[in-house]
């Protein structure tokens, strides 16, 4: 082969890997990272834990139009799962989540001890440790009376701050998606870049009432 040749045959050659690295790095630009914090149709529960404030709430595993999820009854009890699993907030701060309540329990003044129940609630916490005082979590709830994206203090400590993501005219299944370290620092007024567990909990203990909620797959993205 003459020089020419040789010549014209490197550059297409090299043409053609730079083609390929930059398909390469494009294809991996569009997938986001991803932190799941459930995998109902595959681990299912076994990964989450039960804590009870007071009797047991029922959590169980089934199938709502083909897709696994869990179910919550709750009968004046207030008892939640939650999952032990560190997310960095500076990679992936979005949560993403799926829920559903048809009735949402009947309106009581939310920002009270006596009227602090949910249908339906997701939360995140990042941990303090041993400096306890430290603990941070918000809790996203889907209210009976407070209006949608409404913010007040727990009535039970002010390490935890409540947020109203859905209302007591919503119903069926919604999609949500937050920006959990905007939210920390907006309510906290404090950079948190890591948060420590996932939890979730239907609730009617205080209030003597009944609920029913379904909770779909959980995760954190880049965006």
């Amino acid at each position: 082969m003459n020089r020419p040749i040789q010549s014209l045959g490197r550059r297409v050659q090299s043409g053609f890997a730079g083609i390929v690295v930059l398909a390469w790095l494009a294809a991996g630009q569009g997938q986001d990272a991803r932190v799941a914090v459930s995998d109902f149709a595959g681990s299912g529960l076994t990964e989450w834990k039960e804590r009870s404030f007071k009797g047991h709430s029922e959590y169980h595993l089934a199938e709502d139009n083909g897709t696994n999820v869990i179910v919550a009854q709750s009968r004046s009890t207030a008892s939640g799962l939650y999952r032990e699993i560190k997310v960095d907030l500076r990679h992936t701060p979005y949560l993403n989540w799926s829920w559903r309540v048809d009735r949402p329990l009947p309106p009581t003044n939310e920002r009270t001890r006596s009227g602090d129940d949910f249908a339906a609630r997701l939360y995140v916490v990042k941990d303090g440790g041993i400096a306890f005082w430290r603990t941070r979590a918000v809790n996203y709830v889907w209210s009976g009376s407070q209006p949608e994206g409404s913010e007040w203090p727990n009535p039970f400590t002010d390490r935890a701050m409540m947020h109203a993501q859905r209302g007591a005219n919503d119903s069926g299944w919604k999609r949500e998606k937050r920006n959990v370290r905007e939210d920390l620092l907006r309510l906290f007024g404090e950079e948190i870049d890591q948060i420590d567990a996932v939890a979730i909990m239907s609730d009617t203990d205080n209030t003597g009432g009944e609920a029913d909620a379904w909770y779909g797959e959980i995760w954190f993205s880049e965006r």
